[in-house]
């Protein structure tokens, strides 16, 4: 069996190579593994996106968009929150969730603008 999407003889380029372990060695690459974890639930990116649509929903309002009860919804707001992605505040009896910061908010439109591309192409 040919393969022909890997390479048929080793060849490293020793300056590329030592460039990018140099740079993973001063980042963090386990906690962007966190991010796109949480971001690999469906339900989760669903809820990621409606908050950068409309930047604040409350809890039942993230519920009924997401089409799961208030305690599923719940649940995925607080893992959400807590690895950095989505924040929280409490008015009263509601509680309002939007996501962390506008890089957050870049990183899910990017992600959806890029699967409307590939799907065009025909490889959803």
């Amino acid at each position: 069996m040919s393969r022909h999407d890997i390479c048929e003889v080793a060849s490293i380029n020793k300056e590329k190579v030592e460039k990018v372990k140099k740079k993973l060695q001063h980042q963090s690459a386990g906690g962007v593994a966190k991010i796109f974890k949480a971001l690999s639930d469906e339900t989760r990116v669903k809820i990621a996106y409606a908050l950068a649509i409309e930047e604040e929903l409350c809890v039942c309002d993230v519920a009924t968009i997401a089409g799961s009860s208030v305690a599923t919804a719940s649940h995925h707001l607080r893992t959400l929150r807590n690895l950095g992605i989505a924040k929280f505040r409490k008015e009263g009896k509601l509680v309002y969730y939007s996501l962390d910061d506008d890089h957050v908010k870049q990183l899910i439109e990017i992600a959806f603008e890029h699967h409307e591309e590939v799907a065009g192409r025909g490889r959803d």
